[in-house]
């Protein structure tokens, strides 16, 4: 037995890929060209990933506009003066809005997925967007003949279609990213709209079988863009209790930037299913610091002391870039980062004896 250890998500795209999505944007390029730029930088991300050591590999979201919106980019019925989500810093990120139904993806991860295939036969995991985050972009005035029932009814559909063709595309797991579930307490402090994210998720979380759910986990964290995040300020005691509700089987968790972690895990051991396997962040994107291989090693041997080494990974705190145009982070930093998760795993894997 070891320690697993696995990257989140996105990592910051090649200047080659930001230079052909301004291309694109000018029209000087076509999808198919641009396609082809997307995949060769997935392709050096993918290697460059093995370099480090990576037991599990990601394709860095390179062909994503951004972690959350994917599905729905380039649909006809959405408007673009959506939910504002405030960041830390003062910046604002915005959702889509949509202004008919039906509801449907365009693109689903299983293409990701395929593209990842062509250039490794290494574990690839694929990360996917929440459903829970995806219903904020119903409006709060309802749509004529398009109920938010009905919308509901069709997102889950089109979610559990996306987990499931990652799942038959052979992902080594499929990780949905639930980076609302602690803004939604900054939102709404009572917990409403925290159950109802949980609702919603659970409901497609239950349409899979026990074995399929084992290969599936959730990723939370304060948020992470432009070297700032949106939620750091919400108490995780609050989130954690709610979060364990959902029925899957890995978690993965936001640690290296909290203040406190002690005390988080602290209460992840207090309200963590016993079946499943939390991955504690090691390693803080947003920090331009290079963790040390060592300071890797003793977050992991401070997690051992909470959580059952059976039940123990590793993992960065949050993607690198989850919004394409994020160029806070340098890929050579994000990979420097990467490559000290592995090694420090390593030694408190060796620390721990197992």
């Amino acid at each position: 037995m070891t320690i697993p250890t696995e990257p989140i998500g996105s990592i910051p795209r090649s200047p080659e890929l930001l230079e052909a999505f301004t291309a694109r944007a000018k029209g000087l390029l076509t999808d198919a060209e641009l396609a082809k730029h997307q995949e060769a930088a997935a392709h050096e991300t993918l290697a460059r990933l093995e370099q480090t050591g990576s037991p599990v590999l990601v394709d860095g979201e390179q062909a994503k506009p951004s972690f959350a919106t994917y599905p729905v980019a380039g649909l006809d019925n959405l408007s673009p003066d959506g939910a504002v989500i405030p960041f830390a810093d003062g910046h604002t990120r915005r959702l889509p809005r949509l202004t008919a139904g039906p509801f449907r993806y365009r693109v689903q991860a299983q293409s990701f997925q395929a593209t990842a295939r062509r250039h490794t036969d290494k574990p690839v995991k694929q990360a996917v967007i929440a459903p829970s985050a995806l219903s904020l972009l119903y409006p709060e005035t309802p749509l004529d003949g398009y109920s938010r029932e009905d919308f509901l009814r069709d997102l889950a559909d089109e979610a559990e279609a996306d987990i499931r063709g990652c799942l038959d595309a052979g992902a080594h797991a499929v990780q949905l990213d639930f980076t609302e579930g602690r803004l939604s307490l900054k939102l709404d402090p009572s917990g409403g709209v925290l159950d109802d994210f949980v609702a919603l998720n659970n409901e497609v979380l239950g349409r899979f079988s026990d074995a399929e759910r084992a290969r599936i986990g959730i990723h939370t964290c304060p948020g992470g863009d432009q070297d700032s995040t949106h939620s750091l300020d919400i108490d995780y005691a609050e989130l954690l209790p709610r979060l364990f509700r959902l029925n899957a089987g890995a978690f993965y968790l936001q640690m290296a930037g909290e203040t406190d972690p002690e005390r988080v895990l602290a209460v992840v051991a207090a309200t963590r299913p016993p079946a499943a396997r939390v991955f504690v962040g090691v390693i803080d994107p947003i920090s331009r610091a290079v963790e040390t291989a060592e300071e890797v090693r003793d977050r992991v041997l401070l997690a051992a002391r909470h959580i059952p080494v059976e039940h123990l990974g590793t993992c960065d705190d949050c993607g690198f870039s989850p919004f394409a145009d994020d160029t806070s982070t340098s890929r050579d930093l994000a990979f420097a980062k990467i490559s000290a998760r592995v090694e420090g795993t390593a030694l408190a894997a060796e620390a721990l004896g197992v």
